[in-house]
């Protein structure tokens, strides 16, 4: 089959490059050759190319930025990603696409299934919605996986963050009341290429699916767990941190709201593909193993 990744120089998009190989010739496309401000001319890359798969990892993932950027967010999230659906819809192509907890007010503590309401509580909650939304309008054949707390080896993310004050700090405060499954890039990338050669025998499973790793945490044990496994891996890691204190969500003031509860229940992808997905720990202790 033939393969069209958009975003291929984000997090994600760099994983699904090794992972889609597998499955047919990929065409990776970065900003510079697909730019989603400019929705016309990636429908123009798509008719010129014909794909029988469309990925698109592209996205405005700025969540502070978006709440003072909301049309380029718009754009980016939701006007782009519909014209894609709308020219899948032309192809006969699938569509992968990615969204977010975020869609979800963060209210209670039991992990959010795909049929509950979504009510996002900002801009950047509310254009990755609005991508759902077109693309399922359309009618063309898609996947989306909503995901949450994305990681990878390249470029930065939370673990590094927080290695880099540990070795600066003797005391790190950490949020402890946002709860959710930091997914590695490298898992998302191995689902969706094991989603898209189901789906080419049982297009009718296609739809939308929550994806993230197994387990729970909050960003407080997050940051504990990482430290933790720095202090033991090498002597060469000079933690200076001695605490990691928990604080809630009002000591970090943010333009945008996040959600407390961003738990997602997997449990419809793992029945649908006959997956298992590991615990967070798994991913996140062989990222550090490569980093550190």
């Amino acid at each position: 089959m033939n393969i069209l990744l958009l975003g291929k120089n984000g997090q994600v998009g760099w994983e699904l490059q090794r992972s889609l190989s597998v499955l047919g010739p990929v065409t990776a496309l970065g900003h510079d050759e697909a730019d989603f401000t400019q929705p016309q001319a990636v429908a123009q890359a798509v008719r010129a190319l014909r794909p029988q798969v469309i990925v698109n990892a592209a996205a405005h993932t700025a969540v502070d930025k978006a709440e003072s950027e909301p049309e380029i967010a718009r754009l980016l999230n939701a006007t782009t990603p519909g014209v894609l659906a709308e020219e899948a819809a032309r192809l006969g192509a699938w569509l992968v696409h990615y969204s977010t907890d975020y869609v979800f007010d963060g209210s209670g503590t039991r992990p959010w299934v795909e049929t509950d309401a979504p009510a996002p509580l900002s801009v950047y909650g509310a254009t990755k919605l609005e991508g759902e939304q077109h693309i399922q309008q359309t009618g063309c054949r898609h996947l989306i996986l909503r995901t949450s707390w994305v990681y990878a080896a390249r470029g930065g993310n939370f673990a590094k963050t927080m290695l880099r004050l540990a070795q600066e700090r003797e005391r790190l405060t950490v949020i402890d009341d946002q709860w959710g499954a930091p997914t590695g890039a490298d898992l998302l990338a191995d689902v969706t290429a094991h989603a898209i050669r189901h789906l080419e025998a049982r297009p009718e499973e296609g739809g939308l699916y929550h994806c993230v790793a197994g387990g729970e945490a909050n960003w407080h044990s997050y940051a504990k767990y990482v430290i933790d496994l720095a202090s033991q891996a090498q002597e060469a890691i000079k933690i200076k941190a001695t605490e990691v204190a928990p604080v809630p969500t009002s000591s970090f003031p943010t333009p945008a709201r996040r959600p407390h509860n961003s738990r997602l229940d997997t449990r419809k992808l793992q029945t649908t593909f006959g997956l298992t997905l590991p615990p967070w720990q798994q991913g996140v202790a062989r990222m550090l193993a490569e980093i550190l």
